[in-house]
């Protein structure tokens, strides 16, 4: 049943791409994200829905006249430089054959990325592709949180499969997205749409320590007290936070516990000290050779040339480690790029988006752009998710909110139920 569901939906929506294609932006999104084809047991499983998707979107793409020149940001440019470089740097690798597979995935992942900011442009296209990504992660951040607090926090959460497979990646993509959870709680009239986004913070947090992750608990800590400055409502939602923070680290487990203090003693952890002898091969290997080593790097034969310890071998476990060892200095220094100039435009939106009642949102999203991001480089600091396609969703949220609010678009679109409102309180106010 579930895989005729599957199936049926990607169908539908691919044909519908063929003539709305930005449907097909949000239906790549969806099954990016959330895996839905791994929840099934059969032929979906094996079926090639992402495929199906990206043809018929790019299909739409061609046929469509209303597309428009992707690179209208500084981070869209970043990331086609960043791109080209991989592209040189695989033929370099020391392994062209086995880094061949990845950089497939790598790019059907940016390509399509530029193809969703050619498409998308209205403030209804925006709401939709952040409530999509909300709901293709949020799902596990609700699973995972109500199996975290039924079972005591004793096992772990896993993740559906992909980037996300395991129980840290899980716990960063959820941390990552719960700043657009809030976003949308700042937004919404429905007082049950917002109980319900706070409900769904509060199970994906929970989620997030369910998993066991060192890095995710990191990350939180950062994304808690950066998101308690941006708030608009300090008080009301610092005191919440802390509330619920103590009382999700009471429920955990004393084994959860044990596991969070090994930070302070990470010279006395294997998995720690292993992850630094990554490092430390990644940044020799990067010195000696200006385009890396290619993504397929964590082989005994590397670590024999260029770790400290070369029995120990690991992956980056990083993803600014990751992106130096597998595409050099050059590499890192257009990944971080791509960041800085998605953090400058997102202070823009702070700065800028306030200028009227139909803007307001801007600003919002500007500041929790920033809380994801935070989250993901003090979370990624642990993690090989320099690919992930979330954080890169997050970048496009930003540029496309900047140039809407630069196009002055709230003056000719017709207005969506969120501007409507906001503008009909501040009349009131």
């Amino acid at each position: 049943m579930r895989d005729i569901l599957i199936i049926t939906i990607v169908f539908a929506g691919s044909l519908y791409a063929l003539r709305q294609p930005w449907i097909g932006v949000m239906l790549w999104t969806w099954i990016s994200l959330m895996n839905p084809h791994a929840l099934a047991y059969g032929f979906s499983q094996s079926f090639p829905v992402a495929a199906t998707v990206a043809g018929a979107t790019f299909i739409g793409l061609l046929i469509t006249k209303e597309r428009r020149n992707p690179f209208i940001s500084a981070p869209v440019t970043w990331l086609a430089l960043f791109m080209a470089w991989m592209c040189i740097t695989y033929l370099f690798s020391y392994n062209l054959e086995g880094s061949t597979e990845m950089l497939k995935k790598v790019m059907k992942i940016d390509v399509m990325l530029l193809i969703t900011l050619a498409l998308l442009s209205t403030r209804k296209h925006i709401d939709t592709f952040i409530w999509i990504v909300v709901f293709s992660l949020g799902f596990y951040g609700v699973k995972g949180g109500i199996f975290t607090l039924t079972t005591g926090g004793s096992h772990r959460v896993w993740g559906p499969g992909g980037f996300i497979g395991g129980n840290n990646e899980i716990a960063l993509a959820l941390i990552i997205t719960i700043p657009f959870m809030y976003y949308l709680n700042l937004i919404a009239t429905n007082k049950w749409v917002k109980r319900g986004l706070l409900a769904a913070i509060l199970l994906s947090a929970a989620a997030a320590l369910g998993s066991h992750s060192r890095g995710a608990f990191l990350a939180i800590a950062a994304m808690s007290v950066y998101m308690w400055l941006k708030s608009p409502k300090k008080l009301l939602f610092g005191s919440a936070m802390l509330v619920a923070g103590i009382a999700l680290l009471i429920f955990m487990p004393d084994e959860w516990g044990m596991r969070m203090n090994t930070i302070k003693n990470y010279e006395e952890d294997g998995s720690a000290m292993g992850r630094i002898n990554a490092w430390w091969m990644a940044y020799n290997l990067a010195t000696v050779r200006i385009t890396g080593g290619g993504f397929d790097i964590y082989t005994p034969e590397i670590f024999a040339v260029y770790a400290p310890d070369p029995f120990d071998i690991h992956a980056a476990h990083s993803i600014f480690f990751q992106v130096l060892g597998e595409h050099g200095f050059i590499g890192l220094f257009l990944f971080l790029g791509i960041w800085w100039a998605t953090w400058r435009n997102a202070a823009w939106l702070i700065k800028n988006g306030g200028i009227s009642a139909e803007t307001q949102w801007c600003k919002y999203l500007g500041a929790m752009c920033q809380v994801s991001l935070l989250g993901y480089a003090a979370g990624g600091a642990f993690l090989s998710l320099a690919y992930f396609d979330l954080p890169y969703n997050a970048m496009i949220m930003v540029v496309l909110a900047r140039d809407w609010l630069e196009r002055r678009a709230w003056q000719h679109e017709p207005p969506t139920m969120h501007s409507a409102l906001s503008a009909a309180g501040a009349i009131k106010s």
